[in-house]
């Protein structure tokens, strides 16, 4: 039987626009780690000799086309290695965590301070799966069935849950209050495939007490 892992990973999103993430490596792997980093708005800057056309022709990406220099992770805010030398890896990790830089190395857990999890997206909605790094494969495949439920009807479930939560947050100073997930419970996405969106309103704000607040002001 598999230990118990004694930690488990802590799971963010990071704000990288316009800041400087370093790749190293730029083969397939490479690529489409930086195109994910071009995605979240980051500057890319790519060290290695070759590069494949996706890196090599994109105008975002800044290329030196040259080996990873020593202590260079420090002027960086993040970095990714994808290559196919370990030791560059360990290198690469090494300054790092010298400098107090967090460095994934794909598929080379032991050179990574932080994981990248599987990611499925539709919007703004987002769900990251995570195996701890024990089966990026298994991490794939639910990305992919996640991907597919996401498009029935999610997006329009968070535009209300959106607009809701501001008008929550203007009648009680916050939305941390009780409801939201009992209207979740109560079939909320349900009204909204079934095109009942002002029904689902309702429901919803009913859930929360808004309605009675309206109820108060109209008085």
């Amino acid at each position: 039987m598999r230990a118990a892992p004694v930690n488990s990973p802590y799971a963010v999103n990071l704000d990288l626009t316009g800041r400087p993430v370093l790749v190293v490596g730029a083969g397939p792997v490479a690529a489409r780690k930086v195109a994910g980093l071009l995605r979240a708005g980051a500057a890319v800057t790519v060290v290695s000799p070759d590069a494949v056309p996706e890196i090599a022709d994109d105008p975002d990406v800044r290329w030196f086309r040259r080996p990873y220099q020593r202590g260079e992770v420090a002027s960086y805010r993040l970095a990714i290695t994808a290559t196919s030398d370990p030791a560059v890896n360990a290198l690469v990790a090494a300054d790092g965590d010298t400098v107090g830089i967090f460095v994934n190395s794909a598929d080379d857990p032991e050179n990574c301070s932080f994981t990248l999890p599987a990611v499925a997206r539709h919007g703004d909605l987002q769900v990251a799966i995570s195996t701890n790094g024990r089966s990026p494969g298994l991490a794939r495949w639910l990305r992919r069935s996640y991907e597919r439920e996401l498009s029935g009807g999610y997006d329009q479930l968070l535009d209300l849950l959106s607009e809701t939560r501001i008008e929550a947050r203007a009648a009680f100073g916050t939305s941390e209050i009780s409801g939201w997930d009992d209207a979740l419970d109560a079939d909320l996405l349900g009204l909204v495939r079934a095109g009942r969106i002002e029904d689902a309103r309702t429901m919803l704000r009913e859930s929360l007490g808004l309605d009675q607040i309206s109820t108060e002001v109209a008085s």
